[in-house]
């Protein structure tokens, strides 16, 4: 669950769980490669060669749909990747999840401003912790202080180093787990006064969603997201250990370097990420996710313009953060929409514009490797 910034695969795998669009439904297949988005495919293949098993992207514009593919999804076999690989997508949950809280208090059903509190009694308490201090702005924008409970040491070596992996991958973890962790930490900072990025603060914010709605948070995302735009390919797994096919295989080194063997670690419970990065989804589901998004298609123009009210990054100039929603400025100044996300052998980015009307999305099925940075760079700015 990356957040635009790149870092080693032990930061990027526990910041994977920690830390990423268009029109209508698209019936058809979208179009193979034709050469209309040649930096971007060759972007695409420089990640390959950079080392990452293999890459598929769907873009998106007034032109129509646009798919490539570099490199395999089996390095056993050597099958390609698929244009319509289903994968993980990690932290782009966190954007699912905050537009389906957005539309609970567009419908007046709760407030942002509303403490954790208020609807998690006493759950977030403890080592200096206090819910009460704690809206549910906060949790969205990552200014609560709470501990990101994927950065426990334990946690890391029981789920994203070898030894503990392959032990563990199936564990049936329940949400109160994950938050006894982070509660058995101090916070980082008192609410509201600086910038982090916490797996904690989505994982409560499904937890929210659930109290207030009597319903699954992943019913509620089923519900009011993935039904009503058609995203096919898009599902909250729950404890559900495959990834539906079309599909390629995962990849991880589960080392805190980024050299020696690879494993495929394409099955795990995906309920260890839980709200902050359990779904799968492909990257024509994520564009057209993206573009409705910004579109104002899921929600209304006062809580479009709250999720995409932002706070500064302290050490990447060019990314800010608003409620499940990053902005970007590319090179060459313009602005796209997103998340990006990782999760085991996995790594995703999803862009759109703020008109909604350029988009683009992309997996790699390895998580050691590529900077989609570059790719963005490439369909947005040409170069």
């Amino acid at each position: 669950m990356n957040t635009g910034v790149r870092t080693t695969l032990v930061a990027a795998t526990a910041v994977a769980l920690s830390a990423a669009l268009a029109g209508p439904a698209l019936a058809a297949a979208p179009a193979r490669a034709t050469g209309g988005h040649d930096t971007t495919r060759q972007a695409v293949e420089a990640l390959v060669k950079e080392g990452v098993p293999g890459v598929t992207l769907t873009a998106r514009d007034g032109h129509g749909a646009w798919s490539t593919t570099a490199g395999v999804g089996n390095i056993r076999t050597k099958a390609p990747r698929s244009a319509d690989d289903r994968y993980r997508v990690g932290s782009i949950t966190k954007t699912f999840v905050s537009t389906v809280l957005l539309q609970l208090e567009a419908e007046g059903r709760l407030s942002l401003d509303d403490t954790v509190d208020k609807w998690l009694p006493g759950k977030v308490s403890g080592h200096g912790h206090d819910g009460r201090a704690i809206t549910l702005r906060m949790l969205l924008n990552h200014t609560s202080g709470v501990f990101n409970y994927t950065a426990d040491e334990d946690f890391g070596r029981t789920y994203f180093l070898k030894d503990g992996f392959f032990k563990h991958r199936y564990d049936r973890t329940s949400p109160a787990d994950l938050l006894a962790i982070a509660m058995s930490h101090e916070p980082d900072f008192a609410p509201g006064t600086s910038w982090n990025y916490s797996n904690t603060n989505y994982l409560l914010a499904a937890m929210v969603i659930e109290q207030a709605t009597g319903h699954p948070y992943g019913a509620e995302i089923r519900d009011r997201i993935i039904e009503p735009l058609h995203l096919s390919a898009t599902s909250v797994p729950g404890t559900r250990v495959t990834v539906p096919q079309p599909s390629s295989r995962a990849y991880s080194k589960l080392a805190e370097t980024a050299t020696g063997p690879t494993y495929d670690v394409t099955t795990l419970n995906p309920a260890i990420a839980y709200g902050s990065g359990e779904m799968i989804s492909d990257s024509a589901d994520l564009d057209r996710f993206y573009s409705a998004l910004l579109r104002g298609r899921l929600l209304p123009p006062h809580q479009l313009k709250e999720m995409k009210s932002t706070v500064q990054i302290e050490g990447a100039p060019n990314v800010r953060y608003g409620l499940g929603l990053i902005d970007r400025t590319l090179s060459c100044g313009v602005h796209v929409w997103g998340h990006d996300g990782g999760i085991h052998g996995s790594s995703s980015d999803a862009a759109t514009t703020a008109d909604g009307r350029h988009s683009v999305a992309l997996n790699l099925n390895g998580d050691w490797a590529g900077d989609t940075t570059t790719v963005l760079e490439a369909e947005f700015c040409g170069s």
